[in-house]
């Protein structure tokens, strides 16, 4: 036995020698460093069932589902029609939202008429003073901030991904409404992220503050919760499969401080 375990002594160390000279590391078995984990004790992730391609998620509200607008104020004035609703007044949602993911499909009329902003013209009002606009602007010239899937004058799109008049559209809104503390002062601007058909188009922009024509983005104290909008600008744009989701506080953050401190206190070291 013990000429055995000599000789295996032996080619172990030849091996390393032969390693040595070429400069591979060998690795026994047993000898790794255990797996690296964070630490951080995790939630469970809710399980959603995420519905059709499209169709809202099972934990959506369901806005407008083709049928009617009773989930809105301001609906006298809207036709629904063949499962869309045709714009005819300022709408406004019953109930309020803040953080959110917001699915809305729109189409401007297939007949085009007028120039720049008097075409397929409506808008999105995140909490009834951030606006996404709603044009039609497929080969039609306007002030690039003012153009469809922008954040109304203050940032145009990454890219125009309008599709033709009369074609459906859809725009995915992922929205975290600014903060303010006790006195009013703001503590958190609010961020969009957008997909415009399917397609990047807003990348967690910092909003300025409230949408406007004549006067500056700024910022205002509100509640943590208002209704949603949509415009009417004058023209017959229709809508249909609109939902929402309510976003909770994202307290991943929170679990993740403790970890960056560390981390970034690691790679500051020389």
């Amino acid at each position: 036995m013990s000429k055995v375990m000599g000789s295996s002594r032996r080619a172990l160390g030849a091996l390393a020698a032969v390693a040595g000279l070429v400069g591979v590391v060998m690795v026994l078995p047993g000898a790794q460093d255990p797996p690296w984990t964070s630490g951080i004790d995790w939630p469970k992730p809710e399980v959603i069932d995420p519905g059709s391609l499209g169709g809202p998620p099972s934990d959506a509200i369901v806005l407008f589902d083709g049928k009617d607008l009773s989930q809105w104020n301001g609906a006298e004035k809207w036709t629904v029609q063949d499962g869309h609703a045709v714009c005819g007044g300022n709408l406004a949602t019953k109930r309020a939202f803040g953080d959110c993911q917001l699915h809305v499909e729109w189409a401007s009329p297939a007949q085009v008429k007028g120039s720049s902003q008097a075409r397929g013209n409506s808008g999105v009002y995140l909490m009834g003073f951030y606006e996404i606009q709603i044009l039609d602007s497929y080969d039609n010239e306007t002030y690039h901030d003012g153009q469809a899937a922008s954040v109304y004058k203050q940032r145009p799109p990454l890219v125009n991904v309008c599709r033709k008049p009369g074609e459906w559209q859809s725009y995915d809104i992922i929205f975290r409404a600014p903060r303010f503390d006790e006195q009013g002062k703001l503590v958190r601007p609010a961020y969009v992220t957008l997909l415009h058909n399917g397609v990047l188009v807003q990348d967690h922009f910092e909003l300025l503050g409230r949408s406007a024509y004549r006067r500056p983005p700024q910022y205002a104290p509100h509640e943590p919760k208002l209704p949603l909008h949509l415009q009417f600008h004058g023209c017959p744009v229709r809508f249909r499969n609109v939902w929402i989701r309510e976003l909770p506080d994202d307290d991943g953050e929170n679990l993740l401080a403790p970890l960056r401190a560390k981390l970034n206190g690691r790679s500051s070291k020389p």
